[in-house]
């Protein structure tokens, strides 16, 4: 993860011009040091967070440039496994949500680019999440994966009507899971 940028990294990442991220770090906005000897301006990833958020700009071009999911299921040990098989992977950053309402919590916060998502939580079912999640239009980019060993086929239809990208019924291997992320945010 990269922890220092240049003033062109800067304008790339937050869609605006050098000389606006120029103006804006002489001025005092957006903090960051010279490099000695020379005029080269240089932003630490803490102060461009900083004047991110402050301006209100998606921070997620200046993520890890690997893919975010958040796994949402109650049950520990599927949880632990995903957690565990998707870090291996290496191309992924990985939160867990344990009911629908951390599900949309966490989808504020973490802005995952692919929802894992268990149609049978605790406090409300999958449906429910995708029409909550699709309402939104701040989150019309998150892919959702619904996961199900229980779902019969009109229910599968219920689910895609209600906003899921794709569905895999329980249980599933892992590989067939990586590639429908990956087919999903590539797409």
């Amino acid at each position: 993860m990269k922890s220092v940028f240049t003033t062109g990294e800067v304008a790339e990442i937050c869609k605006v011009s050098q000389q606006t991220v120029i103006r804006c770090f002489d001025s005092g906005k957006l903090k960051g040091f010279r490099v000695p000897g020379s005029r080269f301006r240089r932003i630490p990833r803490e102060s461009l967070l900083q004047f991110m958020r402050a301006n209100n700009i998606p921070i997620t071009d200046l993520d890890s440039g690997k893919r975010k999911v958040l796994i949402v299921d109650d049950d520990e040990a599927i949880l632990e496994m995903l957690v565990e098989l998707l870090d291996r992977d290496g191309r992924f950053e990985v939160r867990v949500a344990r009911t629908g309402y951390e599900a949309g919590m966490f989808t504020q916060e973490f802005e995952p680019d692919v929802i894992v998502l268990d149609y049978k939580l605790p406090d409300i079912n999958g449906n429910r999440v995708c029409q909550t999640l699709r309402a939104n239009q701040r989150f019309s980019h998150v892919k959702i994966i619904m996961i199900s060993g229980v779902a019969d086929p009109d229910e599968i239809v219920e689910l895609r009507a209600a906003g899921a990208d794709d569905f895999l019924r329980k249980p599933f291997q892992i590989d067939e899971l990586i590639a429908r992320i990956l087919d999903l945010v590539q797409a």
